[in-house]
């Protein structure tokens, strides 16, 4: 197909750009750069589309401009107005615009679309030790669905599974499959959006239930310089650093500015032999040689060593079994042979350039290498009675290693027709991916859940089970406008793929597939004077997926995953008020949906349709200097809607609430004797799910706080924040009757924070 061949081609081309660049990347690493965790003057950019709205009406034609007129000077942000953008930071809690949505800079309230943006100084309030956990409270996500999990961030948007396709940083796609996953840092994190509903229209393939877009802190305009330590109650200790700030050069080359964030990490968790050891690094560096031009180049680099998750049987964690509970310290895989490695590292560039007063080109580009060893015994279910405390295992190896190269090409043109003003966005991307996934299974010996006798010298597993090569190619041609008339604000999207996926198979015959699809999006909101705006949305979506069904020589090519939705909602932000609420309510169906076999859990097949249904609230506020608070409730009617086996048609998928709810608050004084002194909580609600398809075994509700003090002073910030703060001991979800995962125990983290 001429326009895979064209795609090969431009990501090539991408790759060489990239490598020339990483000669300027070692610029970056020996510059300073800053943290969220920082109460500096809020800074941003004026974004140049913004600059042209307002000034249009003074400026002179670009075509007036003589040859040897100098170009104009890079524009030095104000220090004394906030100007949010959206790549950059928020005031407190309360984002005002998004670019995920629509790929521009546009308002939320002039979204059709539900959003939640999620800060800087959310995330640092909260202290989460994972990325997944940021997402605890905003509504519609059910994050951390695997409990204490520390190898990858687990969670569903809307009741779907949205780890693997879902997961977005910068705007650009992190896809994962087989074990091939990819791990965020909170601390290096600006602002963390969620967009739910179908969102393939602008990005390409995805789950139609929404993406997770994380937003990397990069180089700012006010210097930074901020270090930070902490430590848990299990002993696990940090030291982060953010550093940067603009680079003092000649006027005539423009503005310069670095920033290198990094953090090292280590030691205990809750559950026995199990460390969780990571590092990361994230130089970056920005120029703007003009008012008009924009380069960013950044890069990370990181490492997790950890081990494998617990597979424990519904009697004995949710229910008593004879001999009552199994310990949430327990470690049920062998200690000398289990291991989880992963090495991530990615390169990539932002580019923007406006063309003339009403168009601007964006061009962003990465490439990202993810490596994964993985080693374990797992648990299947007891060997013969829960009263026997002997659980089954498997021997299981993973060696995955993936790559992933995109490029986004945006073309953006601002012009009225009459009374409609248009912001018509046409663009190109392009997506490669290839994974080497090898994976080996034997049959284990079992293991006393009471009393766990290992094995000093038990051999990884030998018996092959999956050895394949699987790469796939996408294109993707989109075209959106956002029509203004008067209070109306009308967009219309569409966008076609072309994908071709191959499967090199060196333990059967290989295969290949080619697809082509279209999907759409059509919204429409109304604001009025007092902050209102009701809206209305239909999308499709369309996702190709990168994975098999069974294994061997019997394995073939996933299906793609499609997907449509009807939205309807209201966004309300008074006049004159620092905050918003939302209200969506959707109908979402979800086609060839990839789910666990219930047979072998390693296996996945892909069951027909499911249908999500259900409403939405949000609220959000800075309610006075100090005094920040979210909220959100979740209710879904989630249900198999088409399936071979009728007699799961109605059952809920397993593993999923069909109820969220939470709340949180933090307050610090201003003045007086307690000024600098702070303190926050929060609840969170998660439902009752099932443990099995018949829903005959129900996993129980539970309610789940967190709190928060801190105290700054002159530089220095303190803090200790303590999650699950009354020690409740939860299931956090089953996959199966012998697959249940404990939830997170208390954790305490005492912090000291440190800016100069």
């Amino acid at each position: 197909m001429n326009i895979i061949r064209l795609s090969r081609l431009a990501l090539l081309s991408s790759a060489g750009v990239l490598s020339i660049l990483s000669v300027d990347f070692a610029l970056a690493q020996s510059s300073n750069a800053q943290s969220g965790a920082q109460n500096l003057p809020a800074v941003v950019v004026n974004p140049p589309a913004q600059r042209r709205r307002a000034a249009t009406a003074q400026r002179a034609p670009r075509a007036a401009r003589t040859a040897v007129a100098p170009r104009p000077a890079a524009q030095l942000p104000r220090r004394d107005v906030f100007v949010e953008s959206p790549r950059g930071p928020i005031q407190g809690y309360v984002a005002n615009r998004s670019s995920s949505g629509t790929k521009t800079n546009t308002p939320i309230n002039e979204t059709p679309q539900a959003i939640t943006v999620i800060g800087a100084e959310q995330i640092r309030d909260q202290q989460p030790s994972q990325f997944a956990q940021i997402l605890n409270y905003a509504p519609g996500v059910f994050a951390a669905n695997f409990g204490a999990d520390v190898r990858t961030d687990w969670f569903l948007i809307r009741g779907f599974k949205s780890d693997d396709n879902s997961l977005f940083l910068d705007g650009m796609q992190l896809f994962s499959t087989a074990y091939a996953s990819w791990k965020l840092q909170p601390f290096n994190l600006e602002r963390v959006e969620v967009l739910r509903g179908p969102s393939a229209i602008l990005y390409g393939g995805s789950g139609p239930s929404g993406i997770v877009n994380a937003i990397s802190k990069l180089p700012p305009a006010e210097p930074i310089r901020y270090i930070e330590a902490g430590v848990d109650n299990y002993g696990n200790r940090y030291v982060g650093f953010d550093i940067g700030g603009p680079v003092a050069i000649s006027p005539e080359n423009g503005w310069l500015s670095t920033r290198l964030v990094g953090r090292v990490q280590g030691g205990d968790t809750q559950t026995d032999f199990t460390q969780d050891n990571n590092y990361f690094l994230a130089p970056s560096l920005t120029w703007r040689p003009d008012a008009d031009t924009s380069f960013t180049l950044y890069a990370q680099a990181s490492n997790n060593n950890t081990r494998g998750q617990n597979f424990l049987p519904y009697v004995g964690t949710v229910v008593n079994a004879p001999f009552g509970r199994i310990g949430t310290n327990i470690f049920t895989s062998e200690p000398n042979m289990d291991t989880w490695n992963r090495y991530q590292a990615s390169i990539g560039y932002q580019f923007e350039k406006n063309l003339s007063e009403s168009v601007t080109f964006r061009q962003n580009a990465r490439y990202a290498h993810v490596d994964v060893k993985f080693a374990t015994n797992y648990g299947f279910g007891y060997s013969t009675t829960p009263a026997a405390t002997n659980l089954t295992r498997f021997n299981f190896l993973a060696k995955d290693v993936a790559d992933q190269a995109t490029m986004d090409n945006q073309l953006e043109y601002r012009v009225d027709t009459g009374p409609l003003q248009h912001k018509v966005l046409f663009g190109v991307d392009l997506k490669y991916y290839n994974i080497d996934d090898l994976q080996k299974f034997d049959f284990g010996s079992p293991i006393n859940v009471i009393n766990p006798v290992y094995t000093p010298n038990t051999p990884e597993a030998t018996g092959p089970f999956r050895d394949v090569t699987l790469n796939q190619k996408q294109v993707g041609v989109y075209l959106q406008d956002q029509i203004k008339l008067d209070r109306f604000t009308l967009v219309l999207s569409g966008r076609n793929d072309w994908v071709s996926t191959d499967n090199q198979n060196h333990a059967g015959p290989s295969q290949s597939r080619e697809d082509s699809k279209f999907s759409g999006r059509a919204g429409l909101i109304y604001n009025f004077d007092s902050g209102l705006a009701p809206y209305v949305s239909y999308a499709t979506s369309y996702n190709p997926v990168v994975g098999l069904n069974g294994s061997g020589a019997t394995a073939t090519l996933q299906l793609p995953e499609t997907g449509q939705q009807t939205e309807v909602g209201v966004k309300f932000q008074p006049v004159g008020f620092n905050g918003h609420f939302g209200v969506a309510l959707f109908d979402l169906k979800r086609q060839n949906v990839l789910t666990t076999n219930p047979l072998n859990p390693l296996l996945s097949i892909q069951n027909g349709e499911q249908t999500s249904r259900g409403i939405e609230l949000e609220a959000v506020a800075n309610l006075a200097p100090g005094f920040k608070v979210v909220g959100s409730f979740t209710n879904y009617n989630l249900f198999v809607s088409k399936d071979g086996d009728p007699a799961i048609i109605g059952t809920v998928p397993v593993g999923t609430p069909r109820q969220l709810a939470s709340g949180w608050a933090d307050y610090t004084f201003q003045d007086g004797i307690l000024r600098g002194f702070g303190f926050g909580g929060g609840v969170r609600y998660v439902g009752a799910s099932f443990a099995d398809q018949a829903n005959s075994l129900i996993v129980p509700s539970r309610v789940l706080t967190d709190v928060s003090v801190h105290y700054e002073y002159q530089n220095w910030r303190f803090a200790v924040n303590a999650n699950n703060v009354t020690d409740e001991i939860y299931v956090a979800s089953c996959s199966s009757a012998s697959a249940c995962f404990y939830g997170d125990r208390r954790r305490i983290v005492g912090s000291v924070g440190y800016k100069w």
